[in-house]
């Protein structure tokens, strides 16, 4: 089995930050791309973030320059963090994984539960 645990999210108001941190855990062979989504009500999932095992990193446009994407390797975490966060930043964000699991030689996407972002104007 593989897990992927979410942290973070809430409420907050236009122009302030938050961060997003997601804990990979179980049988994990090796872990490739992390990144995070978001969908909003009505509308369909959209990559937010995403970095490789080598740390190269890529964003969608709207969130360039406000938000960041990290992770480390050794803990199999990955963290967004938010900052100058606008109203059309609220969607519940969910964290993805490409990884192989143990015993595996195809790697699959898993995703967390997802995380509900508010921001308010």
């Amino acid at each position: 089995q593989v897990q992927l645990v979410e942290s973070g999210g809430g409420l907050v108001q236009a122009g302030g930050s938050l961060r997003l941190s997601c804990a990979a855990s179980g049988s994990i062979f090796r872990l490739y791309a992390m990144g995070w989504y978001r969908q909003a009500p009505g509308k369909q999932r959209e990559l937010v973030a995403s970095i490789t095992s080598g740390g190269s990193t890529n964003y969608a446009d709207s969130v360039k320059g406000r938000f960041t994407i990290s992770r480390d390797g050794a803990k199999n975490t990955v963290t967004l963090q938010m900052n100058s966060l606008k109203p059309e930043d609220t969607a519940v964000y969910y964290c993805n994984a490409n990884l192989i699991r143990l015993w595996s030689a195809v790697p699959s996407d898993y995703w967390g539960q997802g995380t509900q972002v508010t921001v308010s104007s």
